[in-house]
């Protein structure tokens, strides 16, 4: 119904089925009365009799009321940043905690504690040398014991075909401290240790998302965020007082679980209020602030050896946070979806206020006496999601579609962070490939929405994907000796993963039909969860074969690539509304399809 020629084709409407009238028409652009336009609180209702009723508000206009991004909105964002960042710093402060350290046998017979260094001059006649490295746990068996002057052993002293077990060890880095050192997890036989730390961490983050969603939907956005501000800094803080393994571990697992959903609950409090226009802007700024809070931890580790003190500079500030972020607004959408219309007409004209804006009578009034959930008509219950996933089953397109979108997500979380996770066992300072590691996202989440809106979804998820896949295994050719350009593949490899995973969220969202959209991406989501559980124990694949992870990460990569082929391309394309609308979508539709309305 785009227009309507006349009122008196709704001359048998009812009172209780104007608003839905209402609603499409003001969706629609309005109605017209013998080729002039009608005011819209006018139009139907006066008609009808209905004047009693106020007509429906679209939240969009109430933003435009009170001004789109002004003072109010830019002060909410930038209170948004902290929780962002901290929510960096939980995300992956194990890469640093747990980080594998360079050691070597401690040889009493040649060298004494105090002074003992990594690298000496005899060292190859005491230890087995392994990738020009010496053996982490294996040294020669000493002929006699060598007294005197360290300086003197030599080859003749040892015997090079009688390997034999250490359990004293020499670090390069004297200074560095981790639970490697700490706990005593040194040698193969503990590496599954260090790399359970970051699956631990995976697996509470995955339970997080089901339960802060719970939580913030029952006590309100800005409580959640508070809570999980809160109690993550302090667990974060207990952490660093772990007295054994096992008491660092449940720790690693309680933090992201009751502290990861800031990134979530922060993201919806910094950009409820932002006007569509904004939107896009923001949601890259947060993705671009997210990267800069990742790339801080590499800056801090840089001045803070200790993992004990570490902890203590990413969580500490969280704690201190809290004294100012209370005044965090609620969320407004929130508090009207509770009834709680008084609070939220409070935030909103403090929002119009700092923005030197009005809001008008008829809003207020309209809050002040209606249930803002009337602004929609009312709909049946919303099916299971079983009965939603048996809905898909139906159709054999979507149920394709559905598995390769569960793959895809699987493979960009497993390569994207699997990426990040090894960028600390590249040659160089593992401080600086880290931050390199991290700031190699901006360009992505900078770039992502001018190509998509130039450029078909299916091609550049595919070209994506592709570059990232054969960029992993082109770095497997490099020799390690070619440092700087092993390093730039790298780089590369992530830059294309993240960019990848940025087109992801939008592209699948776009495949799927409107009333299962929302659980289908979901369970691609959670599905993709299982990426970030396996990629801390890629270290185990590395001590089989060292390229192994990296083989992996490339063929997993382009394989997908190719799957993606499958999808049908939605750029300048209705989204459909219907399982059936969504199975005819043709691979073909970005050059024929109307443009989306």
């Amino acid at each position: 119904m785009s227009s309507v020629s006349s009122l008196d084709t709704v001359g048998d409407t009812t009172c209780s089925e104007v608003q839905s009238v209402q609603f499409e028409i003001r969706f629609r652009g309005g109605i017209t009365h013998h080729g002039s336009a009608v005011p819209l609180s006018s139009s139907v209702t006066a008609v009808l009799g209905c004047e009693e009723m106020a007509p429906p508000l679209a939240f969009d206009d109430v933003l435009v009321e009170i001004g789109t991004f002004g003072r109010f909105q830019l002060r909410q964002f930038l209170l948004m940043i902290l929780p962002l960042v901290f929510n960096a710093f939980s995300n992956l402060s194990y890469v640093f905690t747990a980080a594998d350290l360079k050691y070597r046998c401690y040889i009493p017979e040649c060298e004494n504690r105090t002074d003992a260094a990594y690298l000496t001059e005899w060292l190859p006649a005491a230890v087995p040398y392994q990738r020009n490295q010496p053996a982490g746990c294996e040294r020669y068996e000493a002929f006699v014991n060598i007294t005197g002057d360290y300086l003197q052993c030599q080859a003749s002293d040892f015997n090079n075909s009688a390997i034999t077990r250490c359990f004293d060890f020499v670090y390069e880095d004297k200074a560095a401290t981790t639970i490697v050192n700490e706990f005593n997890l040194t040698c193969d036989e503990n590496t599954w240790k260090i790399t359970l730390v970051g699956t631990i961490h995976s697996v509470a983050q995955a339970l997080a998302l089901l339960l802060g969603g719970l939580f913030s939907d029952r006590y309100g956005r800005k409580w959640a965020l508070l809570l999980s501000i809160g109690l993550g800094s302090t667990l974060g803080i207990v952490r660093s007082f772990s007295v054994n393994y096992e008491m660092f571990l449940v720790l690693e697992f309680l933090e992201p679980l009751l502290g990861s959903t800031m990134y979530t609950t922060a993201f919806i409090l910094g950009q409820e209020l932002v006007g569509p226009k904004h939107r896009v802007f923001a949601k890259s700024l947060c993705l671009v602030v997210f990267a800069l809070g990742e790339a801080t931890m590499g800056v801090i580790a840089m001045f803070v050896h200790n993992w004990r003190y570490y902890l203590l500079a990413l969580f500490v500030p969280g704690l201190v946070s809290l004294t100012f972020l209370w005044v965090t607004a609620e969320s407004v959408r929130w508090l009207l979806s509770k009834g709680r219309n008084r609070e939220a007409i409070v935030i909103l004209e403090r929002a119009a206020t700092a923005n030197r804006r009005t809001l008008s009578e008829s809003t207020l009034k309209y809050f002040a006496t209606n249930d803002y959930q009337r602004e929609t008509p009312d709909v049946p219950a919303n099916p299971s999601f079983f009965e939603q996933l048996a809905e898909v089953f139906r159709y054999k397109r979507l149920t394709i579609r559905l598995a390769i979108c569960s793959f895809c997500w699987f493979t960009n979380v497993m390569v994207y962070y699997g990426l990040t996770l090894n960028s600390v066992t590249l040659a160089g300072d593992r401080n600086v490939n880290f931050i390199l590691i991290t700031l190699v996202e901006i360009p992505g989440a900078v770039s992502m929405n001018f190509i998509l809106n130039r450029f078909p979804r299916r091609m550049t998820q595919f070209v994506s994907l592709a570059v990232c896949g054969v960029l992993c295994l082109v770095t497997l050719t490099i020799p390690e000796d070619d440092s700087w350009i092993h390093t730039a593949m790298f780089l590369f490899s992530k830059m294309a993963i993240s960019f990848s995973f940025g087109v992801l969220y939008i592209y699948t969202a776009e495949i799927f039909p409107t009333n299962l959209r929302q659980s289908l991406l979901s369970m691609c989501s959670m599905i993709g969860r299982l990426g970030s559980i396996v990629a801390p124990q890629m270290p185990l694949l590395a001590k089989v074969w060292k390229p192994l992870p990296m083989t992996l990460f490339g063929s997993i990569a382009l394989l997908s690539a190719f799957t993606i082929l499958e999808f049908p391309e939605t750029g300048n394309v209705r989204l459909p509304n219907t399982a059936s609308e969504a199975e005819n979508l043709k691979a073909n539709s970005f050059d024929t399809a109307q443009s989306r309305r």
